[in-house]
């Protein structure tokens, strides 16, 4: 992908000064079959550079890729790397943040352009009776935006525009500004279309393959086979209002370079003193609760900027209210910040306007260009809102982390609970730390472009020692895989819960050849990534059998 850069027959002066300069303000990135937006798996070969020397190596990329535009593109995919014992990986748009869409010498089945929609006014399956969506695994979130607004329906989907509206998001839950109120991604799912280890082509339901059925919708990706297409349920028109409240702490000059997300602006909120910065926190974090109790999401960034300076910005929405509804729900957060003195604290009222949700990301797809950020979350359960102790402990292990990690924190408020899910939602395979979840926490670092993997394995163990506070004061809780790091511990309790062990039957049931596999996914104990560069969670390096589990119980070749 990068080789234009470096000497040898492929250098192309042009194209790549186009990479370095351009490939991160356009849509190459997720329209490339190769690329992913997370470098740092790849394993740090082939950087794009101006200044290239030496030679350029695959790492971590597939050697071939499948273009898949129809189901029997996927099934021949699927039969060929069974048949040759071919590492087999799965990339949609290469939003992928723990390297699952990457693999050295693997084939790639290219879900991309399986993007059909078709709206169903009238649908019944098991329970439910109304109107539903039917589209391929490929279709982008931005599409699916401008389908609702063809239909004047709505449809559960991502925050971002260039996400596969199914996929890895699906597969592993998918929250967005509707989670709170209608339930995650995978809460929607009627019905599935998915090309099984086997090759077949199959349907997956309440009434048939009931098994698998409950595996996909949560149960994590590339794993159980290659879903091609689902049936949601769809709902009338909704709005979001939205407000956003913004805090800083001795602001210094810079800080609108150091923390793009979160400038300092007129309307921002200063305090001059930490202790009274992290007050004010502790009382937005407690309003939490409430916007998810009331069908809200937030998302918040809170960025430490050195010498005891913070900046920090949180969005709240709340889907079908109006403007004074809204107002009304932001309230007892102002009456909070009275109460503590902060009487000159205010959020954006101006922007408390209802918005359709089928408008709010059907424009042209923004830019989405390379990452070296690691996420490591967190799902903060309901029961550290109910104890103040409990509440205070968490706070102080969210500050230490920031405060003295130096870590960016990263936030949703989010309530999927069952009784939001509603029918089939509740008895899907998502993560039951979902389901009394209040926070989504994410911690961000960042891995660097040609750091050294010694120094890559160090940052490892640093942050894991932060995130062991968060763990402490949530015990039995879990965390969102989608945004977890290959290097969670004990990931299987943390991604998938008390469902653990039936999704493993399950993996074993569909798959018993192991023809899918990816790190952290269900049955992945079996088999590792043998790195060639020693970077914790590298895909650059052969995948071989650890002897464990599968080869003992079901043996494979």
């Amino acid at each position: 992908m990068t080789g234009p850069c470096y000497p040898g027959p492929s250098q192309d002066a042009a194209a790549c000064a186009f990479l370095v300069n351009n490939a991160s303000t356009s849509h190459f990135y997720i329209d490339h079959p190769v690329a992913v937006l997370t470098q740092w798996p790849q394993g740090e070969t082939c950087l794009p550079t101006l200044n290239a020397t030496g030679s350029c190596t695959r790492g971590g990329f597939p050697e071939y890729v499948v273009n898949a535009s129809t189901v029997k593109h996927v099934q021949a995919a699927v039969n060929f790397a069974r048949n040759n014992n071919v590492r087999l990986i799965i990339k949609n748009k290469g939003h992928d943040f723990g390297g699952r869409s990457l693999g050295a010498g693997s084939m790639s089945i290219w879900t991309h352009h399986l993007n059909d929609f078709e709206f169903l006014p009238q649908y019944k399956k098991g329970k439910y009776e109304g109107p539903a969506a039917h589209f391929g695994a490929g279709l982008e979130q931005y599409m699916l935006f401008n389908s609702m607004f063809r239909h004047n329906v709505t449809l559960v989907g991502s925050g971002w525009r260039t996400i596969g509206a199914n996929g890895g998001w699906f597969a592993n839950g998918g929250h967005g500004n509707l989670a709170s109120f209608y339930g995650l991604g995978a809460d929607q799912a009627l019905e599935l279309g998915v090309v099984t280890a086997n090759g077949r082509y199959i349907i997956a339901n309440e009434e048939e393959n009931t098994e698998l059925f409950f595996a996909l919708r949560g149960g994590g990706p590339s794993t159980y086979g290659v879903v091609v297409s689902v049936t949601v349920k769809a709902y009338p028109p909704i709005s979001l209002t939205t407000s956003t409240l913004s805090i800083a702490c001795n602001p210094p000059p810079e800080t609108n370079a150091r923390a793009p997300l979160a400038p300092i602006t007129p309307s921002t909120n200063i305090v001059n003193s930490t202790s009274r910065f992290w007050e004010a926190i502790g009382i937005y974090f407690r309003y939490k609760q409430f916007i998810v109790d009331h069908g809200g999401v937030d998302w918040d960034y809170l960025y430490p900027l050195g010498n005891g300076s913070f900046s920090y910005r949180a969005r709240i929405t709340y889907p079908n209210t109006t403007t004074a509804q809204a107002a009304a729900l932001l309230q007892p957060l102002y009456d909070a910040f009275q109460l503590a003195g902060f009487s000159t604290f205010t959020l954006n009222r101006a922007e408390l306007v209802p918005t359709p949700y089928s408008s709010s990301g059907s424009q042209p797809p923004p830019a989405s260009g390379l990452s070296a950020q690691r996420y490591r979350s967190r799902l903060f359960p309901r029961a550290n809102w109910a104890d103040d102790a409990l509440f205070n402990a968490t706070m102080a292990a969210i500050r230490h982390s920031i405060e003295v990690g130096g870590y960016t924190f990263h936030g949703l408020a989010i309530g999927a609970s069952h009784a939001v899910a509603g029918w089939p939602g509740r008895t899907a395979a998502v993560n039951p730390a979902w389901r009394n979840a209040v926070l989504h926490a994410i911690l961000v670092t960042q891995q660097p472009a040609r750091l050294s993997a010694q120094a890559a394995r160090d940052e490892e163990a640093r942050i894991q020692g932060f995130m062991r506070g968060w763990r402490d004061v949530s015990p039995g809780a879990g965390a969102y895989l989608s945004e977890g790091d290959p290097g969670e511990p004990e990931w299987q309790r943390s991604f998938y819960g008390a469902h653990y062990e039936r999704l493993l039957a399950i993996k074993r049931e569909v798959d018993p050849w192991g023809v899918f596999w990816a790190a952290t996914t269900v049955g992945s104990e079996a088999w590792e990534v043998r790195s060639t560069d020693g970077y914790p969670g590298s895909q650059n390096g052969r995948l071989c059998r650890t002897g464990r589990l599968w080869e003992d119980e079901v043996g494979r070749g």
